[in-house]
C-alpha cells in the first residue's frame, strides 16, 4: 500500500500558463509550470511576492482557470469540466483551508466540520468524524460557535471540516497567517500529523520557511516559473534557496 501511494499523484499542472489581463498590461503569473503532487504528501509552495504560488494553487485546485496547459484531480482534468462538474469536483474531492478561517459564524463546531457534507446530501462516516475531531482536539468544543473560539482553534475546525468528506487532497493557503507563531505551529503540526495519520495529501501556500520545514518537500516559484523542488526541508535550508531568489538594488 505505501508503494501504490507513492506512486500516486494527487493533483498536477502540465505546461500551465496563466496570464492577468492583456496588451502591455497583461501580467503572465504562471509561465509553463509543469508539477505533480504526490498522494499521501504534505508539500508546500514558496516563492517570492509576485511569484506565482497562490495563483499555482488557485489553478491545481480549480478555483481560476488555466490560460493554456492543463490540471488534474486524480486522473480528471480540470479543463474538461463545465461549470456544474467542476463545481461537484471541487465539492467531494477537495479541501480548502483558508487564512481567515472562512468558518460560519451561525453554526457550531459540529455543523461546520460537517457543512461540506451537509450541502452534498451526505451522511459522512461517523468514525472518520469522530476521529477528527480527536485529532484536532475540539471534543470540548463541539457546540461552541466561532465567536467562543481562539484563532487558532477557528482554524483547527477548518482543518477538520477541509478532510471531513475524505478528500483527494486538501489545499491551504498561507493557513497560518492569521496566527502568533505558537498557535501557528501548533496548526501547522496538525496538517503534517493528519497527513501521516490518514495517508490525505496536503498542498500548501506559504511565505514562512518555518511553516514549509513541516512539509515533506518544497516546490519553489519565481517568475511564474519552477526552480526548484527540496525534500525534507529544515527552515534554515528553505531560507537559504528564498535569498538566493532577492535582487541586489
Amino acid at each position: 500500500m505505501t508503494t501504490a501511494t507513492a506512486l500516486t499523484t494527487a493533483a498536477r499542472v502540465a505546461d500551465a500558463v496563466k496570464v492577468y489581463g492583456v496588451g502591455d498590461t497583461a501580467v503572465r503569473a504562471l509561465d509553463g509550470v509543469s508539477v505533480a503532487f504526490p498522494a499521501g504528501r504534505f508539500t508546500a509552495i514558496m516563492g517570492p511576492s509576485g511569484s506565482g504560488k497562490s495563483t499555482l494553487m488557485h489553478c491545481a485546485a480549480g478555483l481560476d482557470t488555466l490560460t493554456s496547459g492543463a490540471a488534474w484531480i486524480g486522473d480528471t482534468e480540470l479543463g474538461a469540466l463545465d461549470d456544474r462538474r467542476l463545481t461537484l469536483l471541487r465539492r467531494d474531492r477537495v479541501g480548502f483551508v483558508f487564512q481567515s478561517f472562512n468558518l460560519v459564524p451561525t453554526l457550531t463546531v459540529e455543523e461546520n466540520i460537517r457543512l461540506p457534507l451537509d450541502l452534498a446530501g451526505a451522511a459522512g462516516e461517523a468514525e472518520w468524524i469522530d476521529a477528527l475531531v480527536d485529532t484536532v482536539g475540539l471534543r470540548d468544543r463541539l457546540h461552541h460557535r466561532p465567536s467562543q473560539l481562539s484563532g487558532g482553534q477557528q482554524q483547527r475546525v477548518a482543518v477538520a471540516r477541509a478532510f471531513a468528506g475524505r478528500p483527494d487532497v486538501v489545499f491551504a493557503d498561507e493557513p497560518t497567517g492569521n496566527l502568533d507563531s505558537r498557535t501557528g505551529g501548533e496548526v501547522l503540526g496538525l496538517l503534517a500529523g493528519t497527513v501521516r495519520r490518514t495517508g490525505r495529501t496536503v498542498v500548501m501556500v506559504t511565505h514562512d520557511p518555518v511553516a514549509a520545514a513541516h512539509a515533506d518537500e518544497v516546490v519553489f516559484l519565481a517568475d511564474g516559473r519552477l526552480v526548484d523542488r527540496m525534500e525534507s526541508p529544515t527552515a534554515d535550508l528553505v531560507l537559504d534557496r528564498m535569498k538566493a531568489f532577492e535582487v541586489p538594488s
